[in-house]
């Protein structure tokens, strides 16, 4: 079987959630929905130029600043990702789409920049690919679901 080789900048994954785009855009969007199944927002708002802050659980604790690219409400969202923790902090692009399929909406999620001659990067995407599939998709997923339960 061929199998086509993958872009070593971007992370791009998909998922079904068997709800429509409406309620994907909600738990996207909505802060309290959002550290459900991501982690807890400061400042988030579904709208072009906004700012606001991921804050993320660690030890020591992390930021990432993000800024809203583009919003179009149960169609796409789309945001930089900057992690304040690196010694070099680097802008990525999360893009999500949000695609009516049948009885649900498809999600994609696009994650863009990563620098594929850049080693640590290279540790990054393919950190990002596998908490995005294991993890955060569907627990999205499942934060969704209970939206519309």
């Amino acid at each position: 079987m061929f199998e086509m080789e993958r872009d070593p900048s971007i992370v791009e994954l998909d998922r079904f959630v068997p709800c429509a785009p409406a309620a994907v855009w909600r738990a996207l969007t909505e802060p309290e929905i959002v550290e459900r199944w991501l982690m807890r927002s400061v400042g988030l708002g579904p709208h072009e130029g906004a700012t606001f802050i991921l804050e993320i659980p660690s030890d020591p604790p992390g930021e990432v600043s993000c800024e809203v690219l583009s919003a179009v409400a149960g169609e796409r969202f789309t945001h930089s990702y900057t992690d304040l923790r690196a010694v070099r902090p680097v802008r990525w692009i999360v893009d999500w789409r949000l695609v009516p399929e049948g009885k649900g909406t498809r999600v994609v999620m696009t994650m863009s920049g990563f620098d594929p001659d850049d080693r640590q990067q290279r540790f990054a995407r393919n950190a990002v690919e596998r908490g995005y599939r294991n993890s955060l998709l569907p627990k999205l997923a499942t934060a969704v679901i209970a939206l519309e339960g």
